[in-house]
This record gives structure tokens, sequence and C-alpha cells, in this order.
């Protein structure tokens, strides 16, 4: 068997994921917020973002948490909801609560002021920058945003549901992360935005993972895959070396199963071909390696299998629409 290579973790560091917590909510006996579809807000709570995923961790009391139109969850004390493709959603008090409409300024999250930013909920009403009610909140939740790359290709987020309901652990060792990491920024302890962040980033790995181990036997998707023994070491090999002259020939010999046998597992899996999946990865790689540093198209060319400039711009315009220098010059403002 092949040697075992960390392919979530690559994949985590290949779009980019990054993550803050901007919102500390304190809510009364009756309280309601709903978030709008993160395509509306991603520019102003995440600038330079292709995707954003808010996320919500119960750090006293209760709430229910909905995608809009789906039937509500329950969360207790220690509860983490995530929803990875940014569905407009409601936190509430009670199940089928929903607060009047609103006007948010979600620009308020790039502001200077120390995070998260206290909000007050009763009822309807929505008071920010306020934390008095934090003493008599029936309830506080903390509320964040994850951003990554979807473009040109994101296997992850392609996989995960569209609400991550994760109970509290054991230990509680989530829970008491965020209940010092909200301590430290309304403390302005150096370094709590940074603190913030990671511990962001921390908690949707392990959300990912839970979900993993708990994922039923004959679950299909690119999870599934990662965990399945040898649609796993395919996926590693590919991972680990994305330039390599692979054939389905050669990914089976390496993983022990025959052409034909790797071909149908790993597409009933995954949901598409090794090659193709293979072509899809690399883009993903090479538009990375576009956005992050000066490397000439052709280097990142030959870096990832391809012999010559023209047939690597071919591959790429087909998966993400654009021609490399085209790409890299659309996205140079998120490298600025």
């Amino acid at each position: 068997m092949v040697a075992q290579h960390d392919t979530l973790s690559e994949v985590l560091r290949t779009v980019r994921l990054r993550g803050a917590l901007f919102y500390d909510i304190h809510g009364g006996p009756a309280w309601a917020a709903e978030a709008p579809p993160a395509i509306e807000i991603a520019s102003a709570v995440m600038p330079g973002a292709g995707h954003v995923m808010e996320y919500h961790m119960v750090t006293r009391g209760r709430a229910w948490a909905a995608v809009i139109g789906e039937a509500p969850v329950p969360l207790e004390t220690g509860d983490i909801v995530v929803f990875p493709h940014g569905d407009a959603h409601t936190i509430s008090s009670a199940p089928d609560l929903r607060p009047p409409p609103a006007n948010v300024d979600w620009h308020i999250a790039t502001a200077r002021a120390p995070k998260p930013i206290p909000v007050a909920l009763e009822g309807g009403g929505m008071m920010v920058g306020s934390a008095e009610s934090a003493a008599v909140a029936a309830a506080t939740v903390a509320c964040g945003f994850l951003g990554c790359d979807v473009r040109p290709f994101n296997p992850l987020v392609e996989s995960l549901p569209r609400l991550l309901h994760l109970p509290a652990t054991g230990d509680g060792w989530d829970l008491h992360a965020v209940r010092q990491a909200v301590r430290e920024s309304q403390d302005r302890r150096p370094g709590a935005e940074a603190v913030l962040e990671r511990l962001s980033e921390t908690m949707f790995v392990d959300a990912v993972r839970r979900y993993i181990d708990a994922m039923p036997p004959g679950a299909t998707g690119w999870l599934a895959g990662v965990r399945d023994e040898c649609v796993g070491a395919a996926l590693a090999l590919i991972h680990a070396s994305p330039g390599e002259e692979w054939t389905i020939e050669g990914l089976g010999t390496r993983v022990g199963l025959s052409r034909s046998a790797l071909h149908e597992r790993f597409t009933r899996m995954v949901g598409m071909a090794p090659m193709q999946y293979l072509t899809r990865w690399r883009m993903q790689v090479a538009a990375t390696r576009l956005l992050e540093t000066r490397d000439p198209v052709l280097v990142i060319a030959q870096s990832l299998g391809y012999g010559s400039e023209a047939a690597f711009s071919r591959a790429f315009r087909r998966v993400v629409g654009a021609a490399p220098s085209e790409w890299r010059r659309r996205r140079a403002p998120e490298r600025a």
C-alpha cells in the first residue's frame, strides 16, 4: 500500500482556508437572527475570498439553527453548526422563529473595532456594539466566517452537507477555546484576532474530521473517497505528486486494483473518473500558484506534468474559463 499522505490537509492549504470570528451574540428570552446568502455579504465580511461559510458556536444556553426552508436543528451549549454552502439561514431561541426584515450593515465586520463585535438580540431587535446584556442573556453565540476558494476546484466543500451540526465533545475543548478567545478579544489582548483566526480554522478541520468519522458505510462523495482504503490511496498519490505522469493503470497498480476496478470504484465514490479528477486538481494547484507566486506560466505548466505552455493553457481554459495569464491579471488585486 502507498505511503500515508494527508490529503485533507493538502486540500485545505491549496484552497486557502482562512477564518475569523466577528460577532458575539447575546440573546434574550425570545430572539432570532437571520443571515442572507453568503454570496451577498462575502465582499464585506471577507474581502478576496472566493467562497464564504458562516458558523456558530453556542457558548451558553440553547438555540436553534436552520437553512431557510429546511427543518431546524436544536443546539446545546458547546454545539457548533456550520453552513458550508453559504445558504441563507436563521439562528434563534425557538424553532421556526424568524426576525422581521432588517437592514444590517455587514461592512461593520471589517471595522477596526476589536472582535468579536457584541450584538444584543431581543425579539426582532438588534443592537450592535453593546455587551451589557451578556450577563443576563438566555443564550450567547459566537458567530464567524470561513473563507476559501471554490474555483477552479474545491472537492471538500462540494462533499459537505448544507448544514453541518457538531454536538459538543465530551472533553469540551472547543467550548473552552471559544470562551477563552472571546475573553481575550474583549480584553483587547495583543494577538487576539490571530487567535480567533486560528480557532476558526481549527474548528472547521475538527468538524470535517468528525463528519468523516460519522459517515455510514456505503456513503459516497469526496470525503467518503478519502476514507476508502483504495480510493483514498489513489487520491493521496494524486495530491502528493500532481505533476506525475499518472495513468489509470499506474494508479491501479500502486493501490492494488485493476484499471477497470479502480475506475469504477473511484467514479462511484468521488463522482468523476480518476484522470478527470487529476486534471481538475492540477488546475486548482496551478490557480493557487498563479495567485500566490510570480512563477512564469511555463514553469507552473512543467511542474504539473505539461510538456508545453500551450497544452497547459488549453487545459486551464477548459476548466477555469480563462487563460492562465488572463486569470492571474483578474485576480491580481487579491494578491495585493
